[in-house]
């Protein structure tokens, strides 16, 4: 039987529990291994990476190629590995994918009592969160934003990095945690920080990585815990970390990478099932490469589609997290992912759930991929625009093509359009059903920053000139109707000095410059203001088409400017260098909500209007009209 074939999922999809199943007189160990003629349970002296064995049990098969084994006593702190045997003559020494400890570099699972892996004082979830269109994500690297010279922070590189309190630079900028929780965003989101394979946990020496490269999906990275050698020690840093956050009321959105592996060769999945949990080419034979990464993983097998269901519900459970972000989500299969957002609604509907919706070259129909064109048939799940961000700023493949703010005519109708929502695209290229599917960005860890692309694409203009371009963008962002996202250091205008794609750059080049902070504290206290305003007008986080369109009339989208009414505000961009004036503003009188590079949710000040305004270059306006 093919087991690439719908008659093996039938015949072998598995309902029950898996993995090691602990309880402090003896633990069960149960893997889905149905290809297997043999498996071993290999237990080790100690949970160092290289120690030698201590004992093998054969495991007995059951119902659904299933192998069991129990071994009494407290098994706490026990590393373990399978050795599986095939058919053919083949042997295989594999970790268990639903491993929750791995030992140093994660060559080895490790049983872990939950009970030990949980900081004093850890609690329920927080209470839910309101309307996603209200959350404001901030997309940040763990060791970026601790490891400065000048950070203050201690635990530099660290889960514990992220949450010390009261840090500052020699000079008096307000680093860490409490820096963070000033701004304003609702929802931190990190890159991976689940076990990734190319940091050596056992070296001191410095090293980068972003983590797109999985090894244990369900163990926090080794490296950002104090002490990678001690399994329990990540899960209860990861956890105090997450606590910190909470205690600030900020949420926090997990980065998941299910849709390839780093290497094969070291990963459960085909040293378990040798050729199941991959998707191929037509041959059979060729591994398909739509991700880029030397394969693809094939979601719509039951048994993987089980186990991303089982690891994502395992980190809500576990770690109280408040999001997903799902990379190169274009790659899974619908069914997969509603099958995610069902199961999260059973344990807080307002986890939110974001990706990738690239259309991949993978050997999936169209029609089946978690894509922005398919997005209206993934309820409540969200896709980042790239019509948004692409002509906002240009294009991310071309560096020097700009777009709307970098003085680029044609863009104006376009933009329009992504600011109210994007109901009315290109529906073969994105089809969304409502705004909180939308993912409203001009900025992500991977490209060129705002700032290096605009040297790409403006090359003549001075830093001041650059700075309002940069600002211009952001407001877009956080005024646009959807989900607005940032980038960490985007407020302050983050450079990683040209360097396209950081993921393996050192700190030098990735690291979260807080003397940039303080030199553009401006810009930030810009940033600051525009999300209270975002908070406090209720205009800007419309939940459905129909109130927008209902609200939304467009005064002038030409010439470099974009100007709308939504209701009784008037939202006006100004990509051009020079002062213009903007016609048919309803007469009367306005509160000014936002104006060259200055926000606040109260007012400015007044503004008496007699049919127009004029606007300073490459600004952002938004005005409220007094009611009479």
């Amino acid at each position: 039987m093919d087991i690439r074939s719908v008659e093996f999922d039938q015949q072998y999809y598995y309902e029950g529990v898996l993995g090691a199943q602990y309880t402090p007189k003896g633990t069960t160990f149960v893997l889905w291994a149905p290809t297997a003629v043999q498996v071993e349970l290999i237990l080790y002296q100690t949970v160092a990476f290289d120690s030698s064995i201590r004992e093998e049990r054969l495991m007995t098969r059951g119902d659904k190629g299933v192998w069991t084994a129990t071994i009494p006593g407290d098994l706490h702190n026990t590393a373990y590995n399978y050795r599986l045997r095939f058919a053919n003559g083949e042997q295989r020494i594999a970790n268990d994918p639903y491993a929750y400890g791995a030992v140093m570099n994660g060559m080895r699972s490790v049983v872990l009592n939950p009970e030990l892996t949980r900081p004093s004082g850890w609690g329920e979830r927080m209470a839910p969160f309101a309307e996603a269109t209200d959350a404001v994500i901030y997309e940040l690297h763990i060791r970026d934003f601790s490891i400065a010279e000048n950070s203050g922070i201690s635990h530099k590189g660290k889960f514990l990095g992220v949450i010390e309190k009261g840090t500052q630079t020699p000079t008096g900028q307000v680093t860490g945690l409490d820096y963070l929780s000033s701004l304003g965003v609702t929802h931190v989101q990190f890159l991976p920080m689940y076990d990734y394979a190319s940091v050596d946990e056992a070296s001191n020496a410095p090293q980068y990585n972003w983590g797109y490269d999985p090894l244990n999906y369900n163990v926090p990275e080794g490296s950002y815990s104090t002490n990678a050698a001690e399994p329990a020690t990540r899960l209860i840093e990861m956890k105090q970390m997450i606590q910190g956050l909470h205690h600030r009321g900020l949420r926090v959105i997990m980065d998941v990478v299910y849709n390839h592996v780093y290497e094969m060769a070291q990963q459960a999945f085909e040293n378990v099932v040798p050729g199941y949990f991959y998707r191929y080419e037509a041959d059979g034979k060729t591994l398909a490469n739509g991700t880029e990464c030397g394969n693809d993983t094939a979601s719509e097998r039951l048994m993987l589609r089980r186990y991303m269901v089982d690891s994502i519900t395992y980190w809500v459970r576990e770690f109280n997290l408040d999001g997903f972000r799902f990379d190169l989500m274009g790659n899974h299969d619908i069914e997969t992912m509603n099958a995610i957002r069902r199961a999260v609604d059973k344990i807080d509907p307002s986890i939110i759930i974001l990706g990738e919706g690239w259309d991949l070259n993978t050997p999936l129909p169209r029609d089946q991929k978690a894509i922005q064109a398919n997005a209206y048939r993934m309820p409540r799940i969200a896709h980042f625009s790239d019509s948004m961000r692409d002509s906002v700023k240009g294009s991310v493949f071309y560096a020097e093509e700009g777009a709307f703010v970098n003085g680029e005519p044609g863009f104006e109708r376009l933009v329009l359009e992504n600011l109210l929502g994007g109901a009315n695209l290109d529906k073969d290229k994105a089809h969304f059903s409502a705004p909180n599917q939308v993912i409203q960005y001009v900025e992500a860890h991977d490209n060129f920053t705002l700032y290096d692309k605009l040297v790409h694409t403006n090359p003549q203009d001075d830093e001041q000139t650059r700075q309002k371009r940069h600002t211009l963008a952001t407001s877009m962002v956080l005024l646009a109707q959807g989900v607005p996202f940032l980038h960490a250091g985007q407020e302050f205008l983050r450079t990683k000095q040209g360097v396209e794609n950081s993921y393996k750059s050192p700190d030098a080049i990735n690291v979260f410059d807080w003397s940039r902070a303080e030199q553009y504290h401006e810009a930030i206290d810009y940033v600051k203001g525009l999300i209270a305003v975002r908070k406090a007008h209720a205009i800007f986080r419309m939940t459905n088409y129909e109130a927008i369109a209902e609200a939304a009339q467009p005064i002038q989208v030409r010439d470099g400017v974009i100007a709308y009414r939504l209701n009784e505000y008037v939202i006006i961009f100004n990509a051009n260098e020079a002062v213009v004036e903007v016609a048919d503003i309803p007469t009367g009188d306005y509160t000014v909500l936002v104006q060259n590079g200055i926000a606040n949710p109260t007012g400015l000040t007044q503004l008496a209007v007699h049919s127009s305004v004029e606007v300073a270059p490459l600004s952002a306006w938004v005005l409220e009209k007094i009611a009479n």
